[in-house]
């Protein structure tokens, strides 16, 4: 199956509209059957290399379309700089500060034994853990 049909089969399983730039940005994302780390900035230098015109500003709002639907999450390091997901299941994260890279971290070497009674009227919607590392 090619890249770009499996970007559209997973634009699809959400009920995305198939567009030129979704597909093209689908395949750099899922193509390849791999899970991806990537910034706005990383996939717009991606799809440029490719050859896929398309602007920042889609990708940004394409980014967001996919984490609207489910298709992605983001991980927000430092307050400011946002990391979409395409493992779409709650695990930990390692965030090298040297590289300022995302990876996964192992989810089964992970206990929480506890979180802090929330607010009333509230409830957990999640909990991200980032775990920052840098090199020796």
């Amino acid at each position: 199956m090619s890249h770009q049909q499996v970007g559209s089969d997973w634009l699809a399983s959400a009920g995305l509209r198939p567009t030129r730039q979704r597909v093209a940005l689908a395949a750099l994302l899922v193509g390849d059957g791999q899970n991806r780390h990537v910034t706005a900035e990383s996939l717009f230098e991606a799809a440029k290399s490719k050859g896929h015109p398309v602007s920042l500003a889609t990708v940004y709002n394409t980014l967001s379309a996919f984490c609207d639907v489910g298709l992605m999450q983001e991980v927000t390091v430092d307050g400011s700089k946002s990391y979409f997901d395409t493992n779409t299941h709650d695990h930990p994260h390692f965030y090298w500060e040297d590289e300022a890279v995302l990876t996964d971290a192992p989810s089964d070497q992970l206990v929480i034994s506890q979180l802090p009674d929330v607010p009333a009227g509230a409830e957990i919607a999640s909990v991200d853990v980032v775990i920052r590392l840098r090199r020796k």
